[in-house]
C-alpha cells in the first residue's frame, strides 16, 4: 500500500530525473503501486522536472482502465505489466537518457551484458564486479500492446530483474519501492555510460 510520503518521494525523484535531462521534452513516465489493484502514473505531456501530486493518474493494473477519463502516459502498459509480473515491484521509472538510447542501438543482440564494474553492486542481487549484469533489450514498437506481449513472453527467462532497454527508446527499471527504483536507475545509467565510453575508446 502506497502512502502520501511515497508519492512525495516519487515526485522528488521525478524532479531529480528532470534536472539531469533524463526525460527531455516531456518524455518518460514514472509510477507508484498503490495496492494490488491500482497504481499512480504520471500524466502524458507533463514536464517530469516540475510534476506535482495532481499530475498523477490512478490506473487499474489489470486492465489499464482510467476511471477519471484523463490521459496517462502512452507507455502505461509497460508499467502495469511490471506490476502484474512482479507483485513485489512498488515503483517503475521509464527514462530517455542519451546513454540508454545510443547504447541500445549499438547493441544488436537480445541482451546487453555488462561485467567488471564495481557499480554493479548498486543492483539488487549483484554482489561482485565479477558477476555479469544482463539487461534484456527489445525492439521498439509504437504498438504498446504488441510490445507488452513480446516482453511478457520473455518473462520466463528470469532476466527481467530490475530493468530492460527498448532499442532507440530508453530504459524502464523498477524496484520494491521508489528508493530502490531510483538506485537501480542511477546505477544502470552509470554502467551504461561507462560501457558506452569504453566502446568509443576501443574504436578510437
Amino acid at each position: 500500500m502506497s502512502t502520501p510520503d511515497a508519492l512525495a518521494q516519487l515526485i522528488a525523484t521525478c524532479h531529480w530525473i528532470g534536472a539531469r535531462g533524463w526525460a527531455p521534452a516531456t518524455g518518460g513516465n514514472m509510477s507508484l503501486r498503490q495496492d494490488a489493484r491500482y497504481c499512480l502514473l504520471s500524466e502524458s505531456g507533463k514536464d517530469k522536472g516540475s510534476l506535482s501530486a495532481d499530475d498523477f493518474i490512478q490506473v487499474e493494473i489489470a486492465s489499464n482502465h482510467v476511471s477519471s477519463g484523463r490521459r496517462p502516459s502512452a507507455e502505461t502498459g509497460l508499467h502495469t505489466l511490471i506490476y502484474r509480473l512482479f507483485p513485489e515491484a512498488g515503483s517503475v521509472l521509464h527514462v530517455h537518457t542519451v546513454n540508454t538510447t545510443v547504447l541500445s542501438r549499438l547493441t544488436t543482440g537480445p541482451t546487453l551484458e555488462i561485467q567488471g564494474y564495481e557499480m554493479q553492486k548498486a543492483l539488487a542481487g549483484q554482489y561482485s564486479h565479477l558477476d555479469t549484469v544482463t539487461v534484456p533489450l527489445f525492439d521498439n514498437d509504437q504498438d504498446i500492446a504488441a510490445l507488452v506481449q513480446r516482453i511478457e513472453a520473455s518473462a520466463d527467462s528470469a532476466l527481467l530483474r530490475y530493468g530492460f532497454l527498448l532499442r532507440g527508446h530508453g530504459l524502464t527499471c523498477w524496484g520494491r519501492d521508489v528508493s530502490e527504483a531510483r538506485r537501480h536507475l542511477e546505477g544502470l545509467e552509470f554502467l551504461f555510460q561507462c560501457e558506452l565510453q569504453r566502446r568509443i575508446l576501443e574504436k578510437s
